[in-house]
């Protein structure tokens, strides 16, 4: 059976339990319980289709496990100072991470989601995320969509004028990729967001789901798992339920 670390490069591109996070090494518990919570949301194996459970599954144990070392005092120190963590223990090998999630967070239902959508968009979490996916991928527009929670094509003027606002204030370098972007390259995306649009409608069709709330259930998951596709190795974020941001690694060319 593969380790720990193989697993966190091959599922989220890094070794570094810290970056598979996203959070800095001084995190403290309450951080560490969030980003455990935002990106274990993302690929909970309830939330994808029945082909996309396996490897969820694994992804969803696997920060499982991250968050059992990092949130424990003592085998986080251990963790920081040699990199070293107890993987052959029992709690390790025979936890039910899926029974270990409900103990920690209450259930999520698609008003959650929602719920969240609006109070992260404008705020500094989405900023912040926003700055990251813009160094990350260099500027490169699709690779922020792919990136940023609840992010499409409809809300790319939104968010070029808060990029716009980082470079001005000097956060941010500029990027000719992103200043630089060619008309084409914007029409290709926009068609590719209706493209997907149009395929989550039509499965909405298909499993009978009637309201709202449900069309925007199918159009994060198909979007999320399309993500999980294209960046395997990079692991992105959609969440509060659902969410995440990169490793810093930009691998395939991503949640």
């Amino acid at each position: 059976m593969p380790a720990l670390l193989d697993l966190c490069e091959k599922y989220f591109g890094s070794r570094d339990l810290y970056e598979v996070l996203k959070i800095p090494n001084s995190a403290n518990e309450k951080q560490v319980r969030k980003a455990y919570h935002k990106l274990s949301l993302l690929v909970h194996p309830d939330r994808v289709e029945e082909k996309e459970k396996a490897e969820a599954t694994e992804k969803f144990k696997v920060l499982g496990k991250i968050h059992s070392i990092l949130s424990d005092e003592e085998k986080k120190a251990i963790y920081d100072e040699s990199g070293d963590f107890d993987e052959e223990s029992d709690e390790m090998a025979e936890r039910d991470w899926d029974e270990y999630w409900r103990m920690l967070f209450k259930p999520i239902t698609v008003k959650d989601i929602t719920d969240y959508e609006k109070k992260y968009k404008g705020s500094e979490e989405e900023l912040g995320d926003l700055k990251r996916a813009y160094l990350d991928g260099k500027g490169d527009m699709d690779f922020i969509l792919e990136a940023v929670p609840f992010t499409h094509t409809d809300e790319e003027s939104r968010l070029r004028e808060l990029i716009q606002g980082l470079i001005d204030k000097g956060d941010v370098p500029e990027y000719k990729a992103f200043t630089d972007e060619t008309p084409r390259k914007r029409e290709r995306r926009k068609r590719k967001w209706e493209k997907e649009a149009k395929e989550a409608a039509k499965l909405k069709q298909e499993k009978g789901l009637g309201d709202m709330d449900d069309d925007l259930k199918v159009l994060i998951q198909k979007k999320q798992q399309e993500r999980n596709t294209e960046m395997n190795t990079f692991f992105d974020m959609l969440a509060k339920k659902y969410g995440g941001k990169s490793t810093g690694k930009k691998t395939s060319k991503k949640k």
